[in-house]
């Protein structure tokens, strides 16, 4: 490969895992790498080691994939975007990697490039939280949601279990509905009663993230026939359409064609899914469709951007 090359490059730095993408002039994919996550650490000194190591271990992977020596390499422009923000980030970054412009963001912005492939549109996120973000044809961006689990991620992960223990509570006690949800959250805790599963889920053993993963539970319960979890799905996917809206009316006019993209973990529930695409589709010139391109394939076409390209991309990876 001639290294002369202008070089791009797109980091997507998640709370799971991050992932870096190179690219070359002509939009053609050239390397990707995968590391950790390199957020959420113990401390500012183990934050700041796990953040470099990470980044570094994912871009010369990709560069390895690429052909090119992690140790020479210099980018024409890089974009990173991260869940927990670009605060504080890029003094770090202009450190440790070479390139001549950089564009640190958040991991909604390169999400909504990446599922739009650089175009106007709508994302609704819904992993352990949640949030709606969007773009129209001028660039003006929107927000709705995204105010964290006390006070908002409606629809999320954690969100979804924890209106699943509240209808096993209810039942419980004999004010509400009967669910196999009480039977069903007992048995994969292995708590007694719903005494003891309402204070072991307020323990340090069971954060926020391990509480969210009891939500495809729900989705098999309301495959099952139990109506109280097809209620809290449906639930779910209004409070979805809510976000996605406040967001199409602030950049959008009444009939616009507007692309609304689902990302995230929660989405694998078809029936949630299914109502989202119901309710959100009543409004003419909505159309719910996948991602075009994952999250680090939008960070590479916000590198682009930084310097006034738009080319096509070729050799596109799988979006996992």
């Amino acid at each position: 490969m001639n290294v002369l090359t202008p070089l791009y490059l797109g980091v997507d730095g998640g709370q799971s895992s991050t992932i870096a993408v190179i690219g070359n002039a002509q939009g053609e994919i050239l390397g990707r790498g995968t590391d950790g996550p390199c957020n959420h650490v113990k401390s500012a000194a183990e934050g700041r080691e796990k953040f470099v190591r990470v980044i570094g271990g994912c871009v010369a992977l990709a560069c390895q994939q690429a052909g090119l020596d992690p140790a020479t390499v210099r980018f024409h422009a890089a974009c990173l975007g991260f869940s927990g923000g670009p605060a504080d980030k890029q003094e770090v970054l202009r450190q440790i990697l070479a390139t001549d412009e950089l564009h640190v963001t958040t991991d909604a912005l390169i999400a909504l490039t990446g599922a739009t492939g650089g175009g106007p549109g709508i994302i609704v996120i819904g992993g352990t939280g949640s949030i709606s973000f969007g773009c129209d044809s001028v660039g003006r961006i929107a927000r709705a949601g995204g105010w964290g689990y006390i006070f908002g991620d409606e629809g999320g992960a954690f969100d979804i279990a924890r209106q699943a223990l509240r209808a096993a509570l209810r039942h419980h006690e004999g004010w509400g509905a009967k669910t196999v949800l009480h039977d069903r959250l007992l048995a994969a805790t292995g708590a007694h009663d719903m005494n003891e599963l309402l204070h072991l889920w307020y323990t340090e053993e069971y954060p926020r993230s391990r509480i969210a993963t009891f939500a495809p539970m729900v989705d098999q319960a309301a495959k099952d026939g139990d109506r109280i979890a097809g209620d809290i799905l449906s639930r779910m996917a209004r409070q979805f359409t809510l976000l996605a809206m406040a967001v199409r009316n602030q950049l959008f006019k009444e009939g616009d064609e507007v692309h609304v993209a689902p990302i995230g973990g929660v989405w694998q529930s078809q029936i949630l899914l299914n109502h989202f695409t119901t309710f959100l589709t009543v409004v003419e010139g909505n159309q719910v469709a996948p991602p075009r391109y994952a999250p680090s394939v939008g960070a590479l076409l916000e590198a682009y951007k930084l310097v006034g390209l738009a080319p096509q991309l070729s050799n596109v990876p799988e979006f996992h």
